[in-house]
């Protein structure tokens, strides 16, 4: 099957906009793209008028948690639902975030091997939902954080053996908690966590795999332990330094901010059913957090987009909130789109695969009503998503009916 979407407003993903533009797809390729004016279109090819619309690459979320689900205290609701239940509610977060345009996550820590049960059947069709690059268990100290949803090890043998585990049962990329966090119990942000020798073991042993590293970190000791052992990305650099962050630009280190992670834990009242502990951790740490990434961005750090989804009150299909949080805090609605494509499919190691609409490319793109450049919030408003397009396929929007 073959189709033109013509007359619209083109974000191809590698920085430039076309207005009156057509895309081609044919099967689950793109075949071609260019103006509207110049572009023949074969026989037999169903048209599609998208005067009004932009299409632009499917949008990535480079830091996602499925099996969580935003509740207030998500700590508890994880460790106390079964696992089947668990697997049930990830399946329609999945489906959520493809219905909001994203139509590929990482996700970076789950209660356990079953994200990779939910990432076969997606991609067999037997449910829609995101592309999933899965870590499975986050690696991380004894009693360190993320102990519930992650593998709890000492030493480089017990590491090798964890990342050797995750790999085995299927993990496309390998998560390390360097530092503490906000919502684990007991353990501080600006801490650091696993030894540098563990987590250089873990990124010799992934990197033997051909498999990347993204390492939390909230502090600067811990982001500073994990760029000199190799990794390929810090989660929230939330107290990045200058010397972390000259760390990150020569090693070419990716910053995936998680704007949205504090700032909707921050916004939580007392009493909300916020663990007291994170809330305040949350709290003193948001604006330390947006002036990192000011700086990051101001300073030309590599930047890809995440958000850290199914944290507290931060849901699954809100995804492209991040993008809002991004723009007010200095990035161009331009940037803060190539953050969320091209830019993370670099950084997942896929950007052969999808994240431009060049030649050649998965069709994976969301069509929204209006223009993004000039509004950025038309991405979060459901009602302005026309069309999700999965490899040549619409799944979700009005013009997956038609």
């Amino acid at each position: 099957m073959a189709i033109a979407i013509q007359h619209v407003r083109l974000i191809d993903g590698t920085g430039y906009m076309i207005e009156r533009a057509t895309v081609l797809i044919r099967g689950s390729k793109i075949v071609a793209t260019g103006s509207s004016r110049t572009m023949t279109i074969p026989k037999g090819v169903t048209k599609i008028n998208g005067r009004g619309l932009t299409v632009m690459p499917g949008l990535i979320d480079c830091h996602v948690h499925l099996c969580l689900g935003g509740e207030p205290d998500v700590v508890a609701t994880v460790e106390s639902d079964a696992p089947s239940l668990t697997l049930l509610k990830s399946a329609r977060h999945a489906q959520q975030t493809l219905e909001a345009g994203f139509t590929t996550v990482r996700d970076v820590g789950s209660r356990d091997h079953s994200i990779f049960v939910l990432k076969h059947a997606i991609d067999q069709g037997v449910m829609p939902g995101p592309r999933i690059v899965g870590a499975g268990l986050a690696i991380c100290m004894i009693g360190g954080h993320a102990r519930f949803i992650g593998q709890e090890v000492e030493g480089v043998e017990q590491v090798q053996r964890a990342v050797d585990a995750q790999l085995a049962a299927g993990a496309g990329v390998i998560k390390v908690i360097a530092s503490g966090g906000v919502l684990t119990p007991g353990t501080s942000p600006d801490q650091a966590q696993m030894t540098l020798d563990e987590l250089t073991a873990a990124v010799a042993t992934a990197r033997r795999a051909q498999k990347k590293v993204a390492a939390h970190a909230h502090g600067s000791s811990g982001m500073k332990n994990a760029i000199r052992a190799g990794v390929h990305s810090i989660e929230h650099a939330t107290l990045l330094d200058d010397e972390a962050g000259e760390l990150m630009k020569t090693h070419g280190v990716y910053m995936v901010p998680t704007l949205s992670a504090l700032s909707t834990t921050a916004a939580g009242r007392p009493g909300c059913g916020i663990p007291v502990s994170a809330l305040d951790k949350a709290k003193a740490m948001t604006k330390r957090h947006q002036a990192s990434f000011k700086k990051a961005h101001q300073s030309g750090l590599c930047i890809a987009m995440g958000t850290d989804a199914g944290t507290p009150f931060n849901y699954h299909g809100d995804n492209a909130q991040e993008l809002e949080r991004m723009v007010a805090f200095g990035m161009s609605p331009m940037e803060a789109i190539l953050a969320s494509t091209a830019a993370a499919a670099r950084l997942i190691g896929i950007h052969d695969t999808v994240g431009t609409l060049m030649r050649g490319r998965q069709a994976d793109l969301v069509i929204v009503e209006g223009n993004p450049l000039k509004r950025i919030e038309y991405l979060r408003d459901r009602s302005r998503i026309m069309g999700v397009m999965q490899a040549g396929k619409f799944v979700a929007g009005p013009l997956a009916k038609t």
